[in-house]
């Protein structure tokens, strides 16, 4: 999405410009911003974010449904290890 020393967060609006009402978005403390809560409640959608640890104002977070993140943060590790298999394809010999 964006070059590898620039935050995500830059180009929220792009990344989160289609959500549907009733859609609950997991998120990391990074994209705790009140934009980025702004445009996620105006398309009907749910943020579930953690707050920062400076934030005055505390929005409601679900830990429960947090936890779900770790099934596509797993995911995308398993991407990234099939792409390591992928791209050693070759350099290595095949028997």
């Amino acid at each position: 999405m964006t070059a590898g020393q620039a935050h995500d967060g830059q180009i929220a609006g792009a990344l989160l410009d289609r959500l549907g009402p009733r859609t609950i978005v997991l998120a990391d403390k990074a994209y705790d911003a009140d934009r980025i809560r702004t445009l996620i409640e105006e398309q009907g959608a749910t943020p579930n974010i953690p707050a920062k640890s400076n934030r005055k104002w505390k929005p409601c977070f679900s830990k429960r449904l947090y936890r779900e993140r770790n099934l596509i943060e797993r995911f995308f590790s398993k991407l990234k290890h099939f792409r390591h298999i992928a791209t050693r394809d070759g350099k290595r010999p095949h028997f």
